[in-house]
């Protein structure tokens, strides 16, 4: 079998499994959905997403330890994640397959020569891993202030890294830039040290926004899947919504889309995975290269070379994806996959230009607190934003959140959503809670979207612990949030019509939602009596539709006397049903006053888990007359309402 065959089922197979994933993380007890399935594997074997989480957090989530196979395998063979194992990287060489169909040598050919943009992807990893580096820095910091001179120790050994690091050129910078870098990082490590209320190290997880992976994953659980899905119904009984999809599909559409023109243009030029696995490839074990030169310079290599790696020349070791093209199409038996370098040179490498890694890194350790200057990680947090149960701190969250929608997926009621710029720039595709969508609010009884989180950004919950009870009754169930009625919109309060739907609906017990009565009397609803027949009264200058009275929620009232419950009504009269006899028989002449009773809801903050049912299941369409924010949520103190 040919090894370019091997390769094309190599990358048909772990598509197929990613899909697989992608629809059996629904919630249920059929064999096909989420029974033990490892869904979450392909972002486990990522190590951008350990990475970036253990800098962040400085904690390695179990499940990540995937990560240290890919790497170790990466220094042994090179970039074979992403010829071989990457769903998104396999989407993008079918794409450019389809794009030099009919082309002739030459101009595949200049498709696949290298452009100095290939570097940006390089910039792009280092300003992600700066910006979650902070947490780690910071704890060094803290280290620093508990040791005493330890602090100085660690510094030096920091810079004698960045020393040893420009020495052997183990990234191909002048000494003198590396130089700089050791300054930048001093400095910010010292201004931390003399002013640590400052808040200038702040750690932030962003590698999820250009992950390829968790593209992926959030590209096809929150747009390719509920649209296929759709009149499917197979993983959903009714069609998913999620607002601000379209953003997620146009970037993903676009990204697929310019392959067609660039091959693999995501991978040669944005992709942070392909970035981290150029750098470990620079000492990796086996390697594409020539065996002998000269060759005959048909350049059959280079018209299907997926990376832009130019193997007739100087070999780009860095950029080469494993797709083996060259040794398929070389017929003078030239190309190699061994252990000895490229007989025509390597270069390890791409020249990443001192000036742009140095700002990359100071740009990502600057970035952090500069978007936190709006204060919703903090005094300024928006109440709209409801995280999931068992999210963490805001700040611990957007030190883990990968924005990858797992938990989006796995929810049964379709109330997960991508958040837009509600929590801010560091929140763009986080996961916040919108009840107005769905089936229902979020289930009480419900822990599936923290089972499933790959990173621990929403910490695993068990039902118990998520209803508070067993051990976990003295804390009572987890609270999200808490409901508020308004006023103005409520339609026993604003608007003379009886409603209990929410306190029917809300699911604690004792419920969270309860009512006061009170007779309001009812607009134009004081008539004179004409004319009395035992529980009859025929009324002067009525005029209504027979039965309007009769649903039980109308009472007459004569002389001020304790109002009693309309049965029925004709046109002029009314009929008055079982009650409490009035102490003297209305007559004649007399007033009778038509009263509307209402039960007029509150929400007690003690019993209140801001489970949204009462909001999606209010009748007031548009703005609901009740509505949950994140006012008491469990996760942070300083949200509580309430003393105790």
């Amino acid at each position: 079998m040919r090894i370019i065959t091997t390769r094309r089922i190599t990358q048909i197979f772990f598509f197929a499994l990613f899909i697989w994933f992608c629809i059996v993380t629904t919630l249920g007890e059929r064999g096909w959905q989420l029974r033990g399935w490892p869904v979450n594997w392909l972002l486990e074997i990522n190590p951008l997403t350990g990475l970036g989480v253990l800098l962040a957090t400085r904690t390695v989530y179990a499940g990540l330890l995937w990560g240290v196979v890919t790497i170790v395998l990466t220094l042994v063979l090179g970039r074979f994640f992403c010829g071989w194992v990457c769903p998104f990287g396999a989407l993008q060489q079918f794409m450019g397959y389809l794009g030099k169909r009919g082309l002739n040598r030459a101009r595949k050919i200049a498709r696949n020569r290298p452009h100095p943009a290939q570097r940006i992807k390089y910039w792009l990893l280092l300003f992600m891993l700066a910006a979650a580096a902070a947490g780690m820095l910071q704890w060094v910091l803290q280290t620093a202030r508990s040791g005493g001179g330890w602090f100085w120790s660690l510094l030096a050994l920091s810079l004698a890294m960045l020393a040893v690091m420009a020495a052997f050129k183990l990234i191909r910078i002048r000494r003198d830039a590396a130089w700089v870098a050791a300054g930048a990082l001093s400095l910010g490590l010292l201004l931390e040290f003399l002013f640590p209320r400052a808040g200038w190290l702040v750690a932030s997880l962003q590698t999820g926004l250009l992950d390829p992976i968790a593209l992926m994953h959030r590209s096809v659980n929150i747009v390719l899947l509920p649209l296929l899905d759709a009149p499917l119904k197979v993983t959903a009984a009714l069609p998913r919504a999620y607002p601000g999809a379209a953003l997620i599909g146009v970037l993903f559409l676009l990204f697929v889309l310019l392959s067609v023109r660039v091959p693999r243009f995501y991978c040669r030029f944005i992709c942070p995975l392909g970035a981290l696995f150029g750098l470990l490839s620079r000492w990796s074990l086996w390697r594409i290269g020539k065996q002998q030169v000269p060759c005959a310079d048909c350049r059959r290599c280079e018209a299907d070379c997926e990376g832009a790696c130019t193997p007739t020349e100087t070999f780009r070791t860095s950029e080469c994806v494993l797709c083996l093209n060259c040794l398929d199409g070389c017929r003078h038996g030239v190309m190699g996959y061994r252990i000895t370098p490229s007989a025509a040179g390597e270069q390890l490498l791409p020249d990443l230009q001192r000036r742009h890694v140095v700002t990359s890194i100071a740009v990502g350790l600057v970035a952090v607190p500069m978007v936190r200057m709006d204060g919703m990680a903090d005094a300024n947090w928006n109440p709209a934003v409801i995280r999931p149960p068992g999210a963490l701190d805001e700040a611990a969250f957007l030190a883990r959140c990968i924005k990858c929608g797992q938990c989006m997926r796995i929810c049964p009621t379709n109330v997960v959503h991508p958040a837009t710029l509600q929590s801010g720039l560091e929140g763009l595709w986080t996961p916040m809670l919108n009840f107005r969508t769905g089936t229902s609010g979020c289930q009480f009884n419900c822990v599936a979207c923290s089972r499933v989180c790959p990173t621990a950004a929403l910490r695993p919950l068990t039902v118990p612990e998520r209803m508070g009870t067993g051990e976990f009754s003295a804390s009572g169930p987890l609270r999200i949030g808490m409901a508020f009625v308004d006023h103005g919109r409520c339609l026993p309060w604003a608007m003379d019509t009886p409603c209990i739907v929410c306190q029917e609906n809300c699911p604690v017990s004792p419920k969270a939602i309860f009512t006061r009565d009170i007779m309001q009397p009812v607009r134009d609803g004081d008539y004179e009596i004409q004319a009395v027949q035992g529980d009859t009264l025929t009324l002067a200058g009525a005029d209504w539709e027979p039965g309007q009275y009769g649903t039980g929620d109308y009472f007459c009232s004569v002389n001020q006397m304790a109002p009693r419950p309309i049965a029925t009504n004709t046109g002029q009269a009314l009929t008055l049903g079982p009650g409490d006899p009035w102490p003297q028989r209305p007559v004649a002449g007399l007033t009778a006053r038509i009263m509307l009773h209402l039960q007029q809801p509150f929400v007690d903050p003690n019993r209140c888990i801001g489970c949204g049912v009462c909001e999606h299941e209010c009748p007031v369409q548009g703005r609901r007359a009740i509505r949950v924010t994140a006012e008491n949520e469990s996760r942070n103190r300083a949200h509580r309402l309430t003393l105790s």
